[in-house]
């Protein structure tokens, strides 16, 4: 039987909201072991003089524990 468990984390990027989850999902692959899915829990912004400069994503990532 597998055990997984959830860590939550935040991702930015200058160019999408894709481009924050690749960024978000590349970087949990380099810390943790078996990533298994994510859940995107909320999407957000940063405007300046009226135009998008950062789109952050925040992530509820599942992978299975080592036995």
């Amino acid at each position: 039987m597998a055990v997984a468990r959830i860590t939550e984390i935040s991702a930015t990027s200058t160019k999408s909201f894709e481009d924050a989850v690749r960024i978000g999902v590349d970087r949990a692959n380099k810390t943790l072991r078996h990533v298994k899915g994510a859940w995107i829990k909320d999407q957000k912004i940063t405007v300046e003089d009226g135009k998008i400069v950062e789109y952050r994503v925040f992530m509820k990532v599942s992978f299975v524990l080592d036995d």
